[in-house]
């Protein structure tokens, strides 16, 4: 079978011939890498081959270059790299041929290798001439070829690191400017330099910083949101889009001169697509508004210059954005599918952000336009009113938006039951924001009948209607319920809720996810039920519990691939509603609990391929485990195949780690009683630590575990104490030498730092409690040193400083003899103490710097 044959095979209907040319393709991949790429660029640049043959050829090798996973893409380029130099400038001469193809779909994919080949080389200092070349190209009166080399550029430019192209940035944009100018007769190379110049804002800050090329930039990209092709205004708003994102603090002039007028003329556009990027501007512009003023907020707590400026655009263009944004509401699609994306969506969107952005100001704008329209005969309008509500619930001053509540929580419960579709809906979503926003602000004397009565009725509607009125009574539950209560306002609600609940789960249909919002309804009443709903929660967990063993008896019934996830998706609903009915039962979750473990083991025998399934019957697991304690125990033998093997489970890693966390639970439950599980528990979690293949993030959780394991079997974790050391110090030293490079980076060292400390608390607590606190007495130089290591790392968190001075206190507690009187003189020590006494007063922190303070005192006396 010839390679050509093999590329049409990939593009076969026929299912079969597509999966055997599809192995093929890879066996051909294997075995020789070179040839195959070599082939590959043969049949792309071949053009009496069928378009369909070459775009096949030009993807496979974009493939072959390019991966979206990390570890992929290094393996990918480290392959090329091998490549020889002469059969790579084959392959490259090749692609660039191809870029100058009549066939568009060979040129596109043709730009992609490309890109992808630049995107390995060009970091490693090769192919140097890679965009000269591509900018010689746009200079050439080729339509095609000036295309298809600014698509690449714009590919690249996606692609590759901003400061690999930085020294390049004056030629490229000069060329894709020119590409993109009003004076270019093509609109398509117009598209393809707009395109590119998205791809390349980021890497051009620099020229953005002068102003006279920043006015060029401008200029080019609003005379091209004035184009005759609704293809080029939608890229060009589409880029005035991310140049208010990358670029707010230079936007003042060209708010006032140009933008403001250009985005509200373009929201009115009748071509729904250049609509939404119009109001997508505005939706951006108020993202990064909020976000200054959350940092001006934060400057001033801590009595610094913030490090950007508000300039207001929101506030000042309200007259203009306001109207049209509110006739924009009105222009709903009753034919459209509720989750495509369109103009009265985003508007929406964009009112809520106008809020969260203007406060007050917005209320005098809505509240006329919500008195206009909330009874009109056309449900357009009406559902529009409704929708203007709720997009102001969250911005402007509660004291100001409640007597507008309490006039119009009437209105919203009796349009729960509206003749139209669309607006219930929005009556039962808007209710669902007073619920979450403005509680304070419902007569609950008044009120809460007619609503719980609104919503449970609604609840019986059609299934968009279900999953807003379970958000609405979660939101109720959440704000008003607490299982430490005695009662609370939905008491007498409770059981009727949860039985309409139960029916409307009854059936097998999960339309717009209702039936999964049914199931976390029950899962959060049952979370949030005070003391008198607690039998109506005993016989939910009876009735859920038959419900999961009916699944289990049907599970062999199931066919096909989408049923098997559906199933899973119903058992995951199942058991989160029984993990919280367990947490809510206590003790008394005793009188199921045999049949609870049963149902679990059972599941857990038949859903091994599920991972989600197994992840949610290990948190059931683990809720039983707090609330039986002790007698968990009669369970354990049972149980731990399935907790040795999850453990074991490194491609799963949530799963491995939920698992991790029932070790400790066991341990906290059992405590000694955990002793003749130890040495497996240790082993395991140890042979994890040095796997490769276990994922970074559940490793601070396995080091806490060793502290879970040395509280619960106090001096027997002496027989553990010299290997868990080593590790815990191998950890110390990786935390230190690893740099924070980024976000990630940070929260991930401040997680294995918070997972190293609290390892050290429990093994100082439990050898103290049995009188070997002397074991550790040569390890504190090492732990303190590895304090004072991270106590000047200004990225900590307030947890791990907060474990960080308890563990200072559990030492100063193991020792009060002064055996490491001297140690805790440091004057590092007196300023992390001092540190968390300036903490807010009543926090944690406080209160745990207080205690440790004490004991360094009673131990340096």
């Amino acid at each position: 079978m010839s390679l050509t044959e093999i590329l049409a095979g990939t593009l076969s209907p026929d299912a079969n011939i597509r999966e055997q040319a599809t192995r093929a393709l890879e066996s051909a991949e294997i075995e020789s890498f070179p040839q195959y790429l070599l082939s590959l660029t043969q049949e792309l640049a071949n053009d009496s081959n069928q378009t369909a043959v070459r775009s096949a050829a030009g993807l496979a090798l974009k493939n072959a270059l390019s991966a979206k996973d990390e570890a992929r893409q290094e393996q990918l380029s480290q392959r090329w790299l091998q490549v020889s130099d002469v059969v790579r400038g084959q392959i490259k001469q090749g692609a660039l041929i191809t870029l100058g193809a009549e066939s568009r779909q060979a040129t596109m994919v043709a730009a992609q290798s490309i890109a992808a080949i630049i995107a390995i080389e060009l970091p490693q200092g090769q192919w140097q001439d890679a965009i000269t070349v591509l900018l010689q190209n746009i200079s050439t009166n080729n339509a095609n070829l000036k295309i298809s080399s600014l698509q690449t550029i714009g590919y690249v430019c996606e692609a590759i690191n901003p400061d690999i192209l930085a020294t390049q940035s004056n030629p490229i944009l000069t060329a894709v400017i020119q590409g993109a100018n009003s004076d270019e007769p093509s609109q398509e190379v117009r598209f393809a330099a707009i395109t590119a110049l998205y791809n390349s804002l980021e890497f051009v800050r620099q020229n953005f910083e002068n102003e006279g090329e920043r006015n060029v930039i401008m200029q080019t990209v609003c005379e091209a949101t004035q184009s005759p092709d609704p293809t080029v205004q939608v890229a060009a708003y589409e880029c005035l889009v991310r140049i208010m994102h990358l670029y707010y603090d230079k936007m003042s002039f060209y708010m006032e001169k140009a933008l403001l007028g250009l985005t509200v003329t373009g929201m009115k556009h009748a071509e729904e697509k250049i609509a939404l990027q119009a109001i997508e501007f505005w939706s951006t512009l108020c993202e990064e508004e909020i976000e200054a003023q959350i940092e001006l907020a934060d400057a001033q707590d801590f009595g610094r210059h913030p490090d950007r400026q508000c300039f207001n655009f929101a506030k000042s263009s309200l007259n203009l954005v306001m109207p049209t944004l509110l006739f924009l509401l009105t222009r709903q699609d009753e034919d459209a599918d509720e989750d495509e994306w369109n103009v009265s969506m985003a508007a929406a969107t964009c009112l809520s952000l106008l809020a969260q952005t203007v406060g007050n100001d917005i209320v005098n704008f809505v509240i006329p336009f919500v008195e206009q329209h909330i009874t009109n005969s056309d449900w357009h309008f009406r559902e529009a009113a409704i929708m203007a509500f709720g997009s102001i619930l969250e911005g402007p001053d509660s004291a100001m938006l409640a007597p507008l509540v309490t006039q119009a929580l009437p209105v919203l419960i009796g349009m729960v039951k509206d003749n139209v579709l669309q607006v219930k809906d929005s009556a039962a979503w808007t209710l669902g924001r007073v619920c979450d926003l403005l509680m304070d602000s419902i007569q609950l004397s008044v009120h809460m009948h007619s609503l719980v009565s609104a919503l449970v009725a609604g609840l019986e509607d059609n299934a968009r209607i279900v999953s807003n009125c379970c958000w609405a009574l979660i939101n109720i539950t959440e704000q008003l319920g607490s299982n430490e209560a005695d009662t609370y306002p939905l008491s007498k609600y409770f059981e009727s809720i949860i039985t309409t609940l139960m029916r409307i789960t009854e059936s097998n249909v999960n339309e717009n996810n209702s039936r999964t919002s049914a199931y976390e309804t029950m899962a959060i009443l049952a979370q949030t039920g005070p003391k008198d709903t607690v039998p109506t929660i005993g016989k939910l967990g009876v009735a859920i519990l038959d419900r999961l063993d009916t699944t289990i008896a049907s599970a062999n019934q199931v066919v096909g691939a989408d049923e098997r996830l559906a199933l899973g998706e119903l058992q995951s609903n199942l058991l989160n509603v029984l993990t919280n009915v367990t947490r809510a039962l206590g003790r008394q979750v005793s009188e199921i609990s045999d049949r609870m473990m049963t149902t679990v083991l059972q599941l857990l025998t038949t859903s091994s391929k599920q991972a989600a399934v197994s992840e949610d019957a290990f948190l059931l697991v683990g809720a039983l485990i707090t609330s039986l304690e002790g007698e968990f125990s009669r369970y354990l033998e049972s149980f731990a195949p399935f907790l040795y093997n999850a453990l074991q489970n490194h491609e799963e890693y949530q799963l491995c780690s939920i698992s991790v966390g029932l070790i400790g639970d066991i341990c906290r439950s059992l405590g000694q009683d955990a002793a003749p599980y130890c040495d497996q528990f240790m082993t395991i979690l140890l042979h994890n630590l040095e796997s490769d293949a276990l994922s970074r993030d559940v490793k601070p959780g396995i080091l806490s575990c060793f502290g879970d394991i040395a509280l619960a079997i106090g001096g027997s974790f002496e027989s553990y104490l010299e290997v868990s050391f080593r590790v815990l110090m191998t950890a110390c030293t990786l935390s230190v030498n690893t740099q924070a490079v980024d976000d990630d980076m940070i929260d991930y060292l401040n997680q294995l730092r918070g997972g190293i400390f609290e390892a050290f608390v429990g093994i100082v607590q439990g050898l103290k409690s049995d009188n070997k606190a002397q074991l550790v007495l040569l390890q504190v130089p090492g732990i303190l040193g590895f304090m004072n290591a991270v106590f000047a790392d200004e990225t900590r968190s307030d947890d791990v400083t907060k474990t960080m001075i308890g563990l200072l206190g559990d030492l100063a507690d193991a020792f009060p003899n002064g055996e490491i009187r001297d140690h805790l003189r440091a004057d590092w020590i007196q300023a992390l103490i001092k540190h968390g006494r300036t903490s807010q007063r009543g926090s944690a922190m406080r209160d745990q710097t207080r205690w440790a303070r004490e004991m360094i005192k009673r131990a340096s006396s």
